[in-house]
């Protein structure tokens, strides 16, 4: 018979006491959040701002879980999906272009196991059922941008073909 010490069987003990721990917080799940950071990262968050964002949810009847305020940003938990993209909405008409207000998740799992640095594994987008991308183009300065890169064009075929010309607008 195959005969180990007492000491490798703790050691094995002890390995699989310290795995369950760390993947307590994956039980817990996630909350929906709306994440609102400056559009310039050299700008902070104020007190006022925290109060802004609070009484614009309370005026739209949206119930939430907590306001979290961190160094770059602040996050407010929502109870279900369809309050956070209202929010989402709401906050971005309210805040206007100086914030971003993206769609996110908070983990759910106690402070105390964030706390010994046990966070839940996260899925990638393959797991998650794909990616939602939400691109803002201003379409002014892109039409501008266009029309610019067409006339500079234009003017290097009539070069080309040397052509004389006075102007091209």
């Amino acid at each position: 018979m195959n005969q180990y010490p007492k000491w490798k069987y703790g050691l094995v003990l002890i390995a699989i006491f310290i795995g369950l721990i760390y993947s307590i917080p994956n039980f817990f799940g996630e909350s929906p959040a709306v994440q609102i950071m400056p559009t310039k990262t050299s700008d902070k968050l104020d007190l006022s701002v925290l109060g802004t964002i609070e009484s614009t949810l309370k005026e739209a009847n949206l119930p939430f879980d907590g306001i979290i305020q961190e160094p770059n940003g602040i996050k407010v938990k929502f109870t279900n999906p369809d309050n956070q993209v209202k929010a989402k909405d709401i906050l971005q008409n309210t805040l206007g272009p100086n914030y971003v207000i993206a769609l996110n998740l908070i983990s759910k799992s106690p402070s105390w196991l964030s706390k010994i640095g046990a966070i839940p594994m996260y899925l990638g987008l393959d797991l998650r059922g794909g990616v939602h991308f939400l691109l803002q183009v201003d379409m002014k300065a892109a039409s501008e941008k266009a029309a610019e890169s067409y006339l500079n064009d234009f003017r290097m075929t009539l070069r080309k073909e040397r052509i004389s010309y006075i102007g091209a607008s």
